[in-house]
């Protein structure tokens, strides 16, 4: 059921990841960047300089959930748009978006409930993009 690589949309692949890292920078850099900083606690405060991890990681993170999402969509033949979106609203809701709240929610994060709110949207939007786009590059 999962040996769906070779029939993986690869061109697809990399058009949801490249759209989802766009989206990524406006998201995060101009969408919610003071709400952010507020989530945060580090309003007022200089952003921590940028190191391997915190510009690689992302990308990568991207990437393995652009081919997870490729390979489930294979796997459970998903071919229509309306089985798309809700397989991604699926995922991005119970998946991702309560993952980010489950990771917010530690003495870390002065504010975890604006972090999950501000946060999740990006991670569904991305999830029902990506389940669009290689359904219908299928």
């Amino acid at each position: 059921m999962f040996n769906v690589l070779g029939d993986l949309n690869w061109l697809a692949v990399v058009i949801v990841a490249v759209a989802s890292i766009v989206l990524a920078g406006l998201w995060f850099a101009v969408v919610i960047v003071k709400p952010y900083a507020v989530a945060l606690g580090r309003v007022g405060q200089p952003a921590p300089e940028p190191s391997v991890v915190s510009a690689v990681g992302p990308l990568v993170c991207v990437v393995v959930t652009t081919l997870t999402t490729a390979v489930l969509v294979e796997a459970l033949d998903i071919t229509a748009t309306g089985d798309a979106v809700t397989f991604g609203l699926l995922v991005g809701v119970g998946y991702l978006a309560a993952m980010t709240f489950q990771i917010a929610i530690n003495p870390n994060f002065p504010r975890p409930l604006l972090y999950g709110v501000i946060n999740a949207p990006y991670f569904v939007i991305t999830s029902v993009l990506g389940s669009v786009v290689m359904t219908a590059m299928r």
